[in-house]
């Protein structure tokens, strides 16, 4: 019931505005009742439906190293008994503790927001942002009225954002209404272990998955398409694909790993087969699904631009490419970098039973070289750029001793 209201609240002008107005005035009032904390860090992984991603790999920096070590580190989670967290404490989203701890917190860390749609900020908060990918679909102001939700994307408090390349700096700095200053080009963190894998890691990866070791394996990875809902206002996923195709041109040598975007993870449309499609839309590590794999198959996702670090092909698979155009919007065309494009369920097999290897690895090559600029070190250069802003006004207000 909770989660069908904030639908309705993100979706419906009218609820929005006033959940915003009266939101953000009482929590900006509440900022003038508490004292901010200096050693207080809060985390929050795609609005607290995760412990995963970029601030994962922060975190995990973070608790080995001893500038940290007096610092108090809070989790916020939709459901904080569903998971289990080295060294830091769990709180809910949206609770009274969770406004008060965003308050207090002398450092903000997330992928996504933590504002929940509302306009605030602690009074001593560094917010450190490193979004959940290169845009390849509009954005933020970016988007149409029309087919956007209510909620802006603004990120109106963010201090420093990560990004990958000076296209994402330029793309975030418009549809976020953030300053070009603002955007650190380090890479993102949760990309760091995709940098020169080993073969026995990538078998290593397969056996984790519980995936058959002497067979070739495709990552298909579609987004999501937010104009395409139920009744109950979920995202659904109905791709143009027939996996009893796929099956019997590619079920000899190939597997597939479904990941849908969680968006759509919980009411796929798609009939898997255990022996040749897996549905792993609920792993929770994404890396190992990238690694595991031999080939990605994507439409619209910003998937593309954290796998060509691993140097494997990649083909487009864009059969709704005009009617995704025109009701979501894209910054570029996709379909001119990577093989494939607008083709059919049968191209696409006879593509990937035919896909020139060297050719495919050469457009990837060209790709990583002009979206994927900055790669293999973001989680030290993260929580460096961290320490450095939160110290500085830790050291201004410390006055000389007489």
């Amino acid at each position: 019931m909770k989660k069908y209201l904030m639908t309705l609240v993100k979706y419906l002008k009218p609820l929005y505005f006033t959940y915003f107005l009266f939101g953000t005035l009482l929590v900006n009032i509440l900022k003038f009742l508490i004292l901010p904390e200096d050693n207080l860090i809060l985390f929050v992984s795609f609005g607290g439906k995760k412990f995963d991603d970029s601030p994962r790999m922060i975190y995990e920096k973070m608790i080995q190293d001893p500038r940290f070590d007096r610092y108090e580190l809070v989790w916020a989670f939709h459901e904080p008994s569903n998971f289990d967290i080295p060294r830091g404490k769990a709180i809910k989203t949206d609770s009274f503790q969770y406004y008060l701890t965003a308050l207090k917190a002398r450092s903000w860390i997330t992928n996504s927001t933590v504002e929940r749609g509302l306009n605030f900020k602690g009074r001593r908060t560094f917010y450190f942002n490193t979004w959940h990918g290169t845009p390849i679909k509009k954005m933020g102001a970016d988007l149409l009225q029309s087919d956007k939700p209510v909620k802006r994307k603004a990120q109106w408090g963010v201090d420093v954002m990560a990004a990958q390349s000076t296209y994402e700096s330029a793309v975030c700095s418009q549809a976020f209404q953030l300053d070009k200053e603002k955007f650190f080009v380090c890479g993102l963190p949760r990309n760091d272990d995709l940098v020169n894998v080993a073969e026995e890691t990538q078998q290593a990866m397969k056996k984790k998955i519980g995936i058959p070791l002497d067979k070739k394996v495709i990552l298909y990875a579609p987004t999501y398409r937010e104009y395409e809902r139920d009744s109950n206002f979920n995202c659904v996923l109905d791709p143009s694909i027939h996996f009893g195709n796929w099956k019997k041109e590619l079920g000899n040598e190939y597997v597939v790993l479904l990941r849908a975007h969680y968006e759509v993870a919980k009411v796929l449309n798609i009939e898997t087969d255990d022996e040749f499609v897996f549905n792993v839309s609920d792993y929770p590590v994404l890396n190992d699904l990238m690694i595991a794999s031999d080939l990605l198959i994507s439409d619209y996702s910003s998937i593309y631009f954290d796998y060509s670090i691993l140097n494997k092909p990649m083909i487009c698979y864009a059969y709704d490419y005009e009617k995704y155009a025109d009701k979501r919007g894209l910054y570029f065309d996709i379909r001119e970098s990577l093989p494939g494009g607008s083709i059919s369920e049968g191209e696409l097999l006879h593509l990937v039973k035919n896909l020139p290897y060297q050719e495919s690895l050469d457009l990837v090559r060209a790709f990583r070289e002009k979206y994927v600029e900055s790669y293999g070190n973001a989680t030290t250069a993260s929580v460096d750029k961290i320490f450095e802003n939160i110290a500085l006004v830790e050291e201004s207000s410390i006055q000389p001793v007489e």
